[in-house]
């Protein structure tokens, strides 16, 4: 889904960061009673009356700082108003109705948004102090008294946030269309890759790293079947992203992997693994993505008939946290084994969708804890009792035990390699919800 976006603004030491935290969970932005401590755009998920959202935290706007630091600030939340659906600007009941909060609402106000008026700090229940009625001076309609410290009155203003909530603004697919993000560093060739594909010149391509600042969708039919490649702009590390418009990039890279079926993790051959690469991948397996590693400039590779397979051997060390992962080395320019990326695509889709019976399930249980027992401690011994899998996309199972103390990670990995060596399973991530008997999830 591709997710309306509220953006979390105000002056700094407001609580927006407090109240940010508070909506999504947890404890994701930094709180500190000190101004300019969020810096940077902090994104994440959040559910309201049944709908999703991203939640976007800003540093703090001082319309008139010649800081260097605040400057960038307010940089950051101008741009998260400009790409924002809706707007909370959140204020502080403590010191009333500032110039600065003036400024910030003329700002607002010529934005067009919906803008949502938070009064926070208002830590006490029942009638609201009588200071409430002052920031009905900011033009910007009735005042929410919130405190985002205990949460009271976030409901009544989420209510608000979601009457201007749009619908997803994602284009209808066929059922039958796999959707496909490309990921990966900056300059990769993640658009020359889209553009080989499409047969035109579909985004931008550039050796200047960041060119693509969007995600776009290039929908492709073919022997292989129906798909939709989402273009990502490329995530970078997060010392490097200085240019306020690659921030919000590397937000709609993330959030084209939300919308993804298949991630397709792009590695440039000149360059081998690195650290940022890792962390690409980290996201897109959290998130249960099916994955195709693909090596891009293989064809600018100097090779002899040991280079492949010593690169493929390297590449197992480092996806080791993903060594369920197929890779095929390709190269965008000419089209050198494209064919090949389509089919793995298709297949690990499958994977990434598969559902197994109950029965065989337990088959492959009951071999694989009479060939290694299960673990022991204290004269207590591992029982699991049954496994079923309630879900896909990735393949879930849960697991029945008497003790979930009891089943280690060691065991877990092993129990995963049986069910994997015996299914397949290749290219997708699973997950394993341990149950006690009667008792909670672990």
């Amino acid at each position: 889904m591709a997710l309306p976006i509220v953006a979390v603004v105000g002056r700094p030491n407001v609580g927006k960061s407090t109240l940010f935290n508070k909506l999504i969970g947890q404890r994701l932005s930094i709180v500190e009673d000190t101004p300019g401590v969020t810096r940077d755009r902090i994104y994440s998920k959040c559910e309201w009356r049944g709908k999703e959202f991203m939640v976007v935290d800003t540093g703090g706007i001082e319309p008139d700082s010649d800081d260097v630091i605040l400057a960038q600030m307010r940089r950051q939340s101008e741009l998260a108003i400009e790409k924002a659906d809706v707007i909370v600007f959140v204020t502080d009941i403590r010191c009333g109705v500032t110039a600065d909060d003036h400024a910030v609402a003329q700002m607002l106000l010529k934005s067009g948004k919906p803008v949502i008026l938070a009064v926070n700090k208002v830590d006490t229940l029942g009638e609201p102090p009588m200071e409430l009625y002052e920031f009905y001076n900011l033009g910007l309609g009735d005042p929410f008294p919130i405190s985002s410290v205990h949460g009271h009155g976030t409901g009544d203003m989420l209510d608000a946030v979601f009457e201007y909530l749009p619908d997803s603004d994602e284009a209808e697919y066929d059922d039958d269309c796999i959707k496909v993000a490309v990921i990966g560093k900056p300059n990769a060739g993640k658009s020359s890759l889209i553009n080989k594909i499409a047969g035109e010149e579909r985004v931008i391509v550039s050796d200047i790293a960041g060119t693509t600042r969007d995600s776009t969708d290039t929908v492709i039919e073919n022997e292989y079947g129906k798909f939709v490649f989402i273009d990502t702009a490329g995530i970078r590390r997060k010392s490097k992203v200085t240019e306020k418009v690659e921030h919000y990039s590397v937000l709609r890279a993330y959030m084209a992997v939300d919308r993804a079926d298949v991630c397709v993790i792009m590695l440039d051959a000149t360059e081998g693994f690195t650290e940022q690469d890792s962390k690409v991948a980290g996201y897109a397996h959290e998130q249960g993505k099916a994955c195709v590693v693909a090596v891009n400039k293989w064809d600018l590779v100097e090779k002899d008939d040991k280079t492949m397979q010593e690169f493929r051997t390297k590449l197992e060390n480092d996806f080791s946290f993903m060594s369920y992962v197929p890779f095929v080395f390709i190269s965008a320019k000419t089209g050198q084994r494209i064919n090949k990326l389509y089919e793995l695509i298709k297949y690990t889709y499958g994977q990434n969708s598969m559902r197994i019976s109950t029965g065989m399930l337990n088959d492959v249980l009951a071999y694989a804890t009479t060939r290694v027992q299960p673990p022991s401690d204290k004269g207590r011994r591992l029982k699991i009792y049954y496994m079923t899998q309630p879900s896909t996309k990735p393949p879930t199972f849960v697991t029945f035990v008497n003790r979930a103390d009891l089943f280690h990670f060691s065991y877990r990995r092993y129990i995963e390699n049986q069910i994997r060596s015996t299914f397949g399973l290749e290219g997708t991530p699973v997950r394993f919800i341990v149950r006690e008997r009667g008792g909670n999830d672990k």
